[in-house]
């Protein structure tokens, strides 16, 4: 694993710095960027479910960090969410992104959030990623 390629404290996602960012805390093996993320009240749509836009802002992240601490920078150039079921506050998943394809600058991740408690995919993605070298 490189080092990281610039400081990112302030990510929304995973930033250690931004005080309203969701924290979670990546790590790496092999080729698989993984993290864990637990939604409280302040992430809510409505009720007491989370919102889409926190889970998506989660599975971009993890997508991310694989390019992040492979010392590779690269910027999202779209990302297709799939939502499969609710994900209610105090509810934890675990973030898996892994590359799946590349071609010239292009790189093509693939992500889930599966619940902790029952293995459940909560929401997955394809994300295309373009290498700013």
């Amino acid at each position: 694993m490189s080092e990281p390629i610039e400081a990112a404290d302030m990510c929304f996602a995973c930033g250690k710095e931004n005080p309203i960012g969701l924290k979670i805390k990546f790590t790496v093996d092999g080729d698989t960027c993984t993290g864990e993320f637990t939604g409280t009240e302040n992430h809510v749509g409505w009720n007491d479910t989370i919102h889409g836009g926190i889970i998506y802002s989660a599975l971009d992240d993890v997508t991310a960090n694989v390019l992040y601490w492979q010392g590779r920078k690269a910027h999202t150039a779209k990302c297709e969410i799939r939502y499969r079921k609710p994900l209610f506050v105090g509810e934890t998943v675990v973030l898996n992104g892994w590359i799946e394809k590349e071609k010239g600058r292009l790189i093509v991740l693939r992500a889930e959030a599966r619940r902790i408690s029952d293995g459940v995919v909560v929401a997955d993605c394809e994300a295309s990623f373009m290498d700013s070298r």
